[in-house]
């Protein structure tokens, strides 16, 4: 199976070849604070299976045992390393992110308290919202592969 994802400005792209480790949810400080979120959502491939595509991540070393890689150009959060065959990808990077469901929740004591009860919050739709997304000029790499982004 091929993966295949990136930052939001197109500026880093990856490949992933071959099965996909455990898709989690982390909810340590440094995971909030990483992704600016309630938590961290990350799946684990073998570093042989990981090509970078195009450009390349930056990296923050945010304890003794942590690089965190982002894109320097849109600051999209990518990797968390921490294992010299391993590395963790932001589920939300891949361009088919939505078919990696988190199977296991991490540091779940550390999760903000209001997270718990995000699904019963109010849904806010409509036409304002509908004629807002109307006027939305999308900057953001589509998610997929392709030889003439970046766009002019």
């Amino acid at each position: 199976m091929s993966w295949s994802g990136g930052c939001q400005c197109g500026a880093v792209r990856f490949r992933i070849e071959g099965e996909l480790g455990r898709p989690s949810v982390c909810h340590c400080r440094m995971c909030q604070k990483a992704f600016a979120a309630p938590y961290g959502a990350l799946v684990t491939v073998a570093l042989d299976q990981l090509v970078w595509t195009r450009g390349a991540r930056s990296r923050f070393q945010s304890s003794n045992k942590v690089a965190r890689g982002f894109c320097s150009a849109c600051g999209t959060p990518l990797t968390f390393e921490w294992d010299a065959a391993k590395i963790d990808v932001a589920i939300c990077a891949f361009d088919r992110a939505a078919e990696l469901a988190p199977a296991v929740q991490l540091r779940a004591d550390q999760a903000l308290p209001w997270t718990s009860g995000v699904s019963d919050l109010p849904q806010v739709a409509g036409p304002e919202v509908a004629a807002h997304d109307a006027g939305i000029v999308s900057r953001q790499h589509p998610d997929h592969d392709t030889p003439e982004w970046p766009r002019a």
